[in-house]
């Protein structure tokens, strides 16, 4: 008796503690969509991959630049380097977006 009592007790207190943690918070949608996680993965992988290429089609273009004139070398650093900057802050774009989207 003193088992089911305690069982009876327990499963009381179950379902009534239930409903309290099935609720969402306040400005949380009340379900999960899981493809939201595996789109910005793939975003940000797809981001990453694009800002790699471009990265390095700039570089390869800014050498061979410097081979052909290097007395230039100065304003082909300046606008290499600013456009590596402006480059990787599409990545770094898609990162802050990702972090506020999931």
């Amino acid at each position: 008796m003193r088992k089911f009592t305690f069982f009876f007790l327990a499963m009381t207190i179950l379902f009534i503690a239930s409903p309290l943690y099935a609720q969402a918070g306040a400005g949380t949608p009340a379900t999960f969509n899981w493809a939201i996680p595996i789109g910005a993965g793939i975003g940000m992988g797809i981001a990453s991959g694009l800002c790699g290429i471009g990265q390095g089609r700039a570089t390869a273009s800014a050498a061979e630049a410097l081979a052909r004139n290097p007395g230039a070398r100065a304003g082909i650093q300046l606008f290499l380097i600013l456009g590596l900057a402006l480059i990787e802050s599409l990545a770094l774009y898609t990162l802050v977006i990702i972090f506020a989207k999931t």
